[in-house]
């Protein structure tokens, strides 16, 4: 037989790199997939240009609404900024349902309504609703009356 001087095995010089090659891809994909999840914010389901109606089941849930001066209605009743949270949790339709529709005005600036949005998460409820306008009644509303200048 023909063993090398030294009567052992010789050992690999090299390392095999392909085994550590896939670990780091496998390891690479599972962060790629949770790194989104693991974000703190206000989950929004940002709406398409195209938006369905709105279900008749889904009509019965309830509504808060922000106009343009920052004035706030659930439903029909008032509401100031700092009792929306308090007010969301004592709300027994709301917290049997979950859910809220927001209908915010155009002009409002999007840290104003996150915060609203925040606050609405804090009491409770986690699923938020986004109504807009249909696309339609927008582009009938923006073409000028024709003959007039």
């Amino acid at each position: 037989m023909g063993f090398s001087s030294g009567g052992g095995r010789s050992g690999m010089s090299e390392i095999n790199v392909t085994p550590l090659v896939d670990v780091m891809l496998v390891l690479l994909i599972i962060f790629m997939v949770t790194a989104p999840l693991i974000q703190q914010g206000v989950k929004v389901d940002l709406p398409e240009a195209k938006a369905q109606a709105i279900e008749e089941k889904d009509s019965d849930l309830l509504v808060l609404a922000i106009k343009a001066d920052r004035s706030m209605y659930i439903g029909d009743a008032p509401v100031s900024l700092e009792e929306l949270e308090e007010k969301l949790k004592h709300n027994p339709k709301a917290q049997k349902q979950k859910e809220l529709h927001l209908h915010a005005d155009r002009s409002l600036d999007y840290g104003f309504v996150v915060d609203v949005m925040a606050r609405v998460q804090n009491a409770g409820i986690p699923a938020i609703g986004m109504i807009t306008d249909p696309v339609e009644r927008q582009m009938k509303d923006a073409k000028p009356a024709k003959g007039k200048r």
